[in-house]
């Protein structure tokens, strides 16, 4: 996926009220002025909003929208790029499933965003294909790394993330493929893994999902000012249990 319009580098001012951040581009028509962006992501962002990052910026002209910037990218400044639009994952994951372009899940042809299921939820994608049970398949985007080449999630604690992991199990449970999808929206990363000190609830529950039958697939992306696309399959780090491909 291209972004829709050319990326502006900025430095991060400071991000506060989780979706606000102040950034000063270093290009574009508001060069060296702070400005206020918009920040896609409800997380913690751990080692991604320190003031000073260099970041990239989207820029848009749409008069119904009330900033004119959007945060995309943070730049390791190293060649490598961490993707913090949780937006991005769906429309990109879409894509790849409408095509079969996923390989654990390529023999699926209707591919179906936001059905209902579980208690008052909705699962990401329900897949359908005649003579095989449905997959419900929930995406989770990955962006903290603490260790080198060590993805992990979640950020913060997440009651929500294990509720959906019962869920999923319940859909095992019912003879129905349950998919949890990791993808990971850093380059420089080759591995995946719970982060199980920040909510050891989540990883409990994202064990009893995997005993009760819960698949999981954990995917790299490649990411650029250009634009972000799916990568290689993830390896787990020791330790972490699922079906990885």
């Amino acid at each position: 996926m291209r972004f829709p319009t050319p990326l502006l580098p900025a430095r991060l001012i400071r991000r506060y009220k989780r979706f606000l951040a102040d950034v000063v581009p270093e290009t574009g028509p508001d060069a060296g002025q702070q400005v206020v962006a918009h920040c896609p992501n409800p997380g913690a962002m751990l080692g991604l909003a320190t003031p000073g990052t260099r970041i990239w910026l989207e820029r848009n002209e749409d008069p119904k929208k009330k900033l004119r910037y959007g945060w995309r990218l943070v730049d390791h400044c190293d060649g490598h790029f961490t993707g913090i639009d949780t937006a991005l994952p769906n429309r990109m994951l879409r894509a790849a499933l409408e095509a079969r372009a996923i390989p654990a899940l390529a023999a699926y042809g209707t591919v179906l965003p936001e059905q209902a299921y579980g208690t008052s939820s909705r699962v990401d994608f329900l897949l359908r294909e005649p003579g095989l049970p449905d997959a419900y398949v929930e995406v989770k985007s990955v962006t903290l790394s603490r260790q080198e080449g060590l993805a992990e999630f979640p950020d913060s604690v997440t009651a929500r993330g294990a509720k959906h992991l019962g869920e999923l199990a319940d859909m095992a449970r019912q003879g129905h493929r349950a998919v949890l999808f990791y993808l990971v929206q850093r380059s420089d990363c080759t591995r995946f893994d719970l982060a199980r000190d920040i909510n050891p609830a989540y990883a409990a529950a994202a064990s009893a999902a995997h005993a009760a039958g819960v698949e999981v697939v954990c995917q790299a992306c490649r990411l650029d000012p250009d634009g972000i696309g799916l990568s290689h399959p993830l390896t787990p780090a020791l330790g972490l249990t699922g079906n990885f491909g």
